[in-house]
């Protein structure tokens, strides 16, 4: 028998050979445009999933803080004990607008969120249910589905290559003995940063009958002319069964999950849901930064706008610097660099020059197509850019 802990360090030496060990860097100022690294100093932060630069934000700050005090430092319970509050419906109402959907009920990730949503509506399914993802959906989606298989045994899902609508609509054929069909989808695919195709998806969901589900945490507060998202870009806003979503990206930067759909779905998820039966409540502060955050995006546009601009000035540059760029509304620009090593040793250098940029390979990108993820911020001023694409031309 071997002891787990030779596991342990055996399956650490594998990930440091193959060059997959990650190095935390620990950040020694706020969340910013810039923010400062341990043992590195100032940098420009180009891997920040906050999109809108409201992270450290002083009114967002002054909710969360408000919040913390009014409510304290968390519910002490789960919520159909003693941990629902007053500020979580604020804040679901909210939600509800953001995503047009008739309510919504919050979890402390998006990832409880979509395991809570997929798993629950494959357990209620019996042998009827079939779930169909892109193949590029997020970790936490593709988990969802393998718990969900494993709570009902008689549930099936499937996998259609990424964006390839004719083979979706096969998937939806083969499925036809199925009477319930759950599509789910990112809206924005996080590593290639395109875009699903919503309003395709969506034709061929009413057209065969199947619910359709939409992961936009990293579409919300970057698509759509309103930043309300990629349903919106399409004009479909209000018209998707069922959106899910993180507050810890644009909306505030701090932490938490929803779904957002029918009063009667999440009715459900309210009294079958385990991540919600089983976990507190959404801690008061990231509540009220959330509420804060999304309070700015109705009323006021320019934060997208300014990251419109921005995203399109930095491809532009990083374009006439030989690198290419993926064209679409999302703020996330992939560099594949094939090798992992080669990206790892391309974000090292960066960081060298001033440059905050995370390599990814395998497993997170299949093999051969690892790469620099940039990400812009409306945070960004053209100096911070200019100092990037300065770094990139160096590299």
């Amino acid at each position: 028998m071997t002891p787990v802990w030779q596991l342990v360090d055996r399956d650490l030496e594998v990930l440091r050979a193959a060059g997959q060990f990650k190095q935390l860097r620990t950040l020694t100022r706020p969340m910013g445009a810039e923010s400062e690294i341990a043992g590195v100093g100032r940098v420009v932060v180009l891997c920040s999933n906050d999109y809108l630069g409201l992270a450290s934000d002083p009114a967002v700050t002054a909710a969360a803080i408000e919040a913390a005090r009014q409510w304290g430092a968390g519910t002490g319970s789960v919520r159909f004990i003693c941990g629902t509050f007053d500020y979580h419906h604020r804040l679901e109402r909210q939600i509800a607008e953001l995503s047009g959907t008739e309510t919504s009920t919050t979890y402390v990730s998006c990832w409880n969120a979509n395991e809570a949503v997929l798993a629950t509506l494959m357990a209620i399914g019996g042998d009827s249910v079939c779930v169909i993802s892109d193949e590029l959906n997020h970790a936490s989606i593709i988990d969802a589905i393998r718990l969900g298989r494993q709570i009902n045994k008689n549930s099936k899902s499937a996998v259609y290559k990424h964006s390839n609508m004719e083979e979706l609509e096969r998937v939806l054929k083969e499925a036809s003995g199925s009477s319930c069909r759950i599509v789910v989808t990112d809206g924005v695919f996080s590593m290639e940063g395109d875009i699903a195709k919503l309003d395709r998806i969506h034709a061929l969901c009413t057209e065969y009958g199947a619910m359709l589900v939409v992961d936009d945490s990293h579409g919300v507060g970057v698509c759509g002319p309103t930043g309300k998202g990629v349903a919106e870009h399409y004009g479909l806003f209000g018209r998707i069964d069922c959106m899910t979503g993180t507050l810890g990206k644009a909306l505030g930067g701090a932490a938490g999950g929803y779904v957002a759909s029918r009063a009667n779905l999440i009715e459900l998820m309210v009294q079958k849901s385990r991540p919600q039966i089983f976990s507190n409540g959404l801690a008061p502060g990231s509540a009220g930064a959330a509420s804060k955050a999304i309070e700015i995006l109705l009323r006021d546009t320019s934060r997208v706008t300014k990251l419109r601009e921005n995203v399109r000035y930095m491809r532009e540059g990083l374009k006439s610097r030989g690198f290419e760029t993926v064209e679409g509304p999302s703020a996330i620009t992939p560099i594949i660099l094939g090798a992992t090593a080669k990206a790892i040793a391309a974000s090292k250098r960066l960081l060298e020059l001033g440059v905050f940029v995370i390599g990814f390979g395998y497993p997170v990108v299949p093999e051969g197509t690892a790469r620099l993820r940039v990400q812009i911020s409306a945070a960004h001023e053209k100096q911070h850019l200019d100092r990037a694409l300065d770094a990139f031309s160096k590299l």
